[in-house]
């Protein structure tokens, strides 16, 4: 594994209107890693992927992707620098089939997987390719949505809670895919309630709470940490 960073966050401070919510965040995400946020509801989690892709209002600190400061870029911009965002809601579009949802957005970056290669690895999608989006299923639609920011050419992927509310078959199939692309090469950042799925999948592991990092471990530390993760994460 590359140990190249490819993300960096120094003291990453955001708010929501006047709702002051990231409280100096410091992480680091090395190209080819699987890193995983944990915490509680509210810890600030999904608030940290969605300030690196610059949608939370208010930011300040230092946010490097591959090496470019992104603090005061917008959205669009951080995105073609390879980033990839995959929201808890998913946002798949209902008046649109499964393959226009997977079309729809531009490419990011050089590299982005056929529409051939994504029907491989999600034989589902293929087999509903035609079907509205309302009419897929809830793993269809994670599915779909995890899909279509391979297509853009995306490196760095940001996954919120991609297994939550899902058929332990599916949650499977997910992990299966997580465990490819990073064999291909990907950068996933993670942010899972179900500990379970995200133990085996991560190389490393952040704790947040109340809007901060308390802690770090990596995969081979996991087990002399069990006490710990009780203790912040009641699992």
């Amino acid at each position: 594994m590359s140990m190249q960073e490819l993300l960096r966050i120094d003291n990453l401070h955001a708010w929501y209107g006047e709702s002051h919510v990231l409280h100096g965040v410091n992480l680091t995400v090395n190209e080819g890693e699987v890193v995983s946020l944990l915490g509680r509801n509210g810890a600030g989690r999904t608030t940290t992927l969605r300030a690196i892709m610059g949608l939370t209002g208010r930011r300040t600190g230092t946010l490097r992707i591959a090496g470019q400061e992104s603090i005061r870029m917008a959205p669009h911009r951080i995105a073609r620098l390879g980033v990839g965002y995959c929201p808890e809601e998913r946002g798949i579009f209902a008046s649109l089939s499964a393959q226009e949802n997977l079309l729809l957005p531009p490419p990011v970056g050089q590299g982005g997987m056929s529409v051939a290669e994504i029907y491989d690895m999600f034989p589902n999608l293929k087999e509903r390719a035609s079907s509205p989006g309302t009419r897929l299923s809830g793993g269809e639609q994670q599915m779909l949505a995890v899909a279509r920011i391979l297509r853009t050419g995306a490196r760095l992927l940001l996954l919120d809670e991609i297994s939550e509310g899902l058929a332990p078959v599916i949650v499977q199939k997910l992990a299966e895919t997580i465990r490819t692309l990073k064999s291909r090469g990907y950068t996933i950042v993670l942010v899972e309630q179900n500990f379970r799925f995200a133990a085996p999948l991560a190389d490393r592991f952040y704790i947040m709470e109340h809007g901060k990092i308390v802690r770090e471990f990596a995969q081979h530390e996991l087990r002399e940490n069990t006490a710990m993760l009780q203790e912040y994460l009641g699992v």
